[in-house]
């Protein structure tokens, strides 16, 4: 109940001390508040808000807390009250131990303006602590011949607290023999001493029991007692002597466990057990008793701890010498500990960012930190520094603070971190160092815009190209980082031939890919012009622009035109006329091409492909003049046919055609007494039926299938005629026999009928043809390729291909059987009565006479086809 009252009574005295400190360096103000000590957790100690000059809500938006170097936080702000109140349970003597004035020293910082206020706590000390003494009871021998007023030094109490709650006085319990003196020291220390009164008698009485009593000045007192037990002992003349009444050193705090600090030595010229001296301690804190090891026997000191220059500066020591008589005399032994260079100075990051943003201005905050050494002197002088050629520098603000700003404008596409190592150095010897290190990413800006690879582009396309093909791509790169280096591209608005651009080009907005969307035609333009934009996608956007010429390739497309001849339109047909007069050389016609392509795919030559009189006429290679290449003949045909061909030098080669009339003639009367014989070529039917008659002999069997058919009826009808001529031999006795071409004695007037089987590779296609008969009394001329005995099949004229083609075509592959049979009417008269008068009854019975054998050796030769799309034709004049 005593302590709570005086607790709160503390209280009110702490509030009529605070006060507020003056400004100090950098705008930093000191504030100074006085707190009690051992007050429960929470209790309050300034006003920090008020001092401050914030309100209470503030402390939390402004990143107001308090910076502690110790590694216990003493101290918290309340952020609703925005007071200073304790964190825990603080015990004055545990953090200032004897120090009369305890402070305790912090800092709190202001984390939006980067402020720091200095904040000095005074601990008050209250009489929580009453004296003490190590021993737990005290002998002192005395020889009972001791002379009156001898002193026996008794041990010292021991009160953490300071000012009048400390030991104050010192009380012994009454008795005839001895009295209590106190000796004061330079240091203030007070030290009891028994003082002999009265003479000793140990016959008497042998002991004496005391009580020794230690007061503070505490309200109320405290106290602590000792037992002290003084032996009476016999006669010993001599006391031991030290050497030196007080024993001076200085060691430094690196000593190892161990190592002898200094020997002390007293003297006793007593013999035997009296003069054996005993050393030990009196008197000892425990701090020192921890670190200090003393021989009893030798006197060495020794180190048995560690020594710490930051903890202990100093210790006062008493040793006791003792002779076995129990006399004994002391002796103080100072220990000056000095400061070794063993600590390496602290930093401590208090505030930072890991990013900064490119271009932000000089002097932009990094972090805030502190740097400090718990050596002494010049081993405790720290100095910060960072590289020089970093874009950073140190700036000292409060105290051991440092802030880490910016001295110029940071660029992320050169450097997009840094490794920022701030070193601390002290002053001792050697010095010592300490590095940390700050990893600072470096934000990116949209400063810079998307950079072409190429100032200009140049792409090459071919005409004809298929749509939606792709043909180039452009590539613009930005060294921004994330959406800042994103591109897109686009092409700028333009026309063309009357078209947006848009109509043509497309370009991949994501990879600058360019797309043709229509086919180009190198006839219709040659190249294109646009501009193609790069912009990335940051806030405000940047864009660069680059131009690109597209060229269109020419391709072979175009077949060459022919301007000259040129076709009628009025259903006639044009004729160039070459007199028969002409010299080789002459000039007969020129053909005129001209080709839309370009470059060697318009290079045009001229060629002779066909001519009904192979080596009359020749053409010019590259001027497509046509002319005589020897003099004409009397026996050259009046009309003739000339095809010339004209060709490009492109890849594959494109050509085209013309056909040529050249009538032959000195004069134009001439001419026109036969353009009737001009007249075209039989109709494209006609023509085409050589393909359509040809039979595919897919097999050597069936061929000698039908030759074999077609022997045993040529032997068959050999018989049956041989009975008819027998019966009619009389009336052919008279007609020569020139004009005969029999069959195994045969012989018939040459009244010729022509027919023609045709049989093609397609079978879709066969025909027989009944020319025009030939009714002239002369054998069959060479035009009909030899072919002079009638019904006659041979093996060359069935596998032969082209053979009696007369227009000398061999890709027909046509395979011609020819029939030429001849029936004279003397041979029909005297067979069926009929007479030679009677010609146009002989030819109606002589057509279908023919045409169904005709039909029949077809049907032999190749079934299948016959019956599906054989085709008969009969023509007879």
């Amino acid at each position: 109940m005593a302590k709570r009252q005086l607790l709160l009574d503390c209280s009110g005295l702490v509030l009529l001390y605070i006060f507020l400190g003056t400004l100090r360096e950098l705008g930093a103000v000191q504030i100074r508040y006085l707190v009690p000590e051992e007050t429960d957790k929470g209790f309050f100690v300034g006003n920090v808000s008020k001092d401050l000059g914030l309100e209470p809500r503030e402390l939390a938006e402004r990143g107001v807390r308090i910076v502690s170097r110790g590694k216990t936080q003493l101290f918290a702000l309340n952020p609703r009250s925005g007071s200073l109140i304790t964190a825990g349970r603080i015990d004055r003597e545990e953090l200032c131990e004897a120090i009369s004035s305890c402070f305790l020293n912090m800092e709190i910082l202001v984390e939006d303006t980067l402020k720091i206020y200095g904040v000095e706590v005074e601990i008050m000390d209250i009489n929580d602590n009453a004296p003490s003494f190590q021993e737990e009871e005290v002998e002192i021998k005395v020889s009972e011949h001791a002379t009156l007023g001898s002193r026996f030094p008794l041990p010292n109490a021991r009160d953490p607290d300071v000012g009048m709650n400390s030991l104050q006085r010192y009380q012994l319990s009454p008795n005839s023999y001895f009295s209590l003196q106190v000796r004061g020291s330079m240091d203030g220390a007070k030290n009891p001493e028994l003082v002999l009164e009265g003479s000793l008698d140990r016959e008497t009485q042998a002991a004496h029991h005391l009580l020794l009593t230690a007061l503070d000045g505490g309200d109320p007192i405290r106290h602590g007692t000792v037992p002290v037990r003084v032996v009476v002992l016999d006669v010993n003349d001599h006391i031991p002597k030290f050497t030196q009444s007080t024993y001076e050193v200085s060691v430094p705090e690196n000593l190892s466990s161990g190592t002898r600090v200094l020997t002390v030595n007293a003297t006793d010229p007593d013999e035997g057990i009296n003069g054996q001296v005993v050393y030990s301690f009196r008197n000892v804190e425990s701090k020192a008793s921890k670190i200090f090891q003393l021989n009893s026997l030798s006197g060495d000191v020794l180190i048995q701890g560690s020594l710490d220059f930051e903890k202990y500066r100093f210790y006062e020591m008493e040793i006791q010498a003792q002779d076995g008589g129990g006399l004994s005399t002391t002796a103080k032994m100072l220990v000056t500990v000095v400061d070794v260079n063993d600590n390496a100075p602290e930093i401590t990051i208090t505030s930072s960012t890991n990013s900064v943003l490119e271009n932000s201005p000089p002097g932009t905050v990094i972090a805030l930190l502190n740097v400090q050494d718990q050596d002494s002197g010049e081993n405790g002088q720290v100095s910060c520094f960072i590289p020089n050629n970093l874009p950073f520098k140190l700036e000292k603000t409060y105290g051991n603070y440092y802030k880490l700003i910016t001295n110029r404008a940071l660029d992320r596409e050169q450097v997009q971190s840094y490794d920022i190592t701030l070193t601390a150095t002290d002053q001792g010897s050697p010095p010592l160092s300490t590095e940390t290190h700050i990893l600072l990413n470096v934000a990116d800006d949209n400063d810079n815009p998307p950079t072409f690879t190429d100032s200009s582009y140049s792409a090459y396309i071919l005409e004809n190209n298929p749509r939606g093909a792709s043909f180039f791509s452009v590539t613009a790169l930005d060294q921004d980082s994330k959406e800042n280096a994103q591109v897109t591209y686009s092409l700028a608005e333009d026309t063309l031939q009357g078209a947006p651009l848009s109509s043509y080009i497309s370009i991949n907005s994501d990879t600058g890919i360019l797309y043709a969307l229509c086919s180009f035609d190198y006839e219709q333009f040659h190249e294109l012009h646009l501009w193609v934009t790069a912009h990335d996608s940051g806030n405000p956007p940047l864009s660069s622009n680059v131009s690109l010429s597209i060229f269109v390739l020419d391709q072979n497309d175009n077949v060459p035109e022919i301007l000259y001849p040129a076709l009628p339109t009025d259903g006639s047909t044009g004729v160039e006329l070459a007199p028969r007069s002409a010299e080789p050389g002459y000039l007969v016609t020129k053909v005129v091409a001209v080709d839309r392509d370009s470059g060697q795919n318009a290079w045009l030559s001229y060629r002779l492909l066909k001519a009904s009189e192979p080596g009359l006429f020749s053409v010019g290679l590259h001027t497509g003049e046509v002319r005589t290449a020897r003099a004409l003949l009397d026996r050259d045909a009046l009309k003739q046919s000339l095809v010339v061909a004209v060709q490009d030098h492109g890849q594959p080669p494109l050509s085209a055609t013309v056909t040529l009339k050249v009538a032959v003639a000195d004069s134009i009367p001439d001419v026109l007494a036969d353009l009737g014989s001009l007249e075209s070529p039989a109709s494209p039917e006609d023509s085409g039926l050589t393909l359509y008659l040809v039979v595919a002999v897919a097999a050597v069997s069936c061929v000698f299938l039908a030759f074999v058919i077609v022997l045993l009826t040529l032997r068959l009808r050999r018989w049956h005629m041989s009975r008819l001529l027998q019966a009619s031999g009389n009336e052919l006795a008279g007609v020569p026999a020139s004009q005969f071409v029999g069959v195994d004695g045969v012989r018939a007037f040459l009244q010729t009928y022509s027919h023609e089987v045709s049989l093609t590779a397609d079978s879709r296609g066969s025909h027989v043809i009944f020319p025009q008969p030939n009714y002239a009394d002369t054998l069959v001329s060479q035009e009909s390729c030899g072919k002079s005995e009638p019904l006659l099949i041979t093996e060359d004229s069935v596998t032969g291909l082209g053979k009696c083609d007369p227009t000398g075509n061999q890709r027909s592959s046509s395979v011609i059987i020819g029939f030429k049979l001849n029936f004279s009417n003397i041979f029909l008269s005297s067979v069926f009565g009929y007479k030679s008068s009677d010609r146009s009854l002989l030819n109606r019975l002589r057509a279908p006479l023919l045409a169904n054998a005709l039909q029949e050796l077809a049907f032999r030769v190749y079934p299948s086809d016959f019956l599906s799309s054989h085709t008969i034709k009969s023509e007879e004049e």
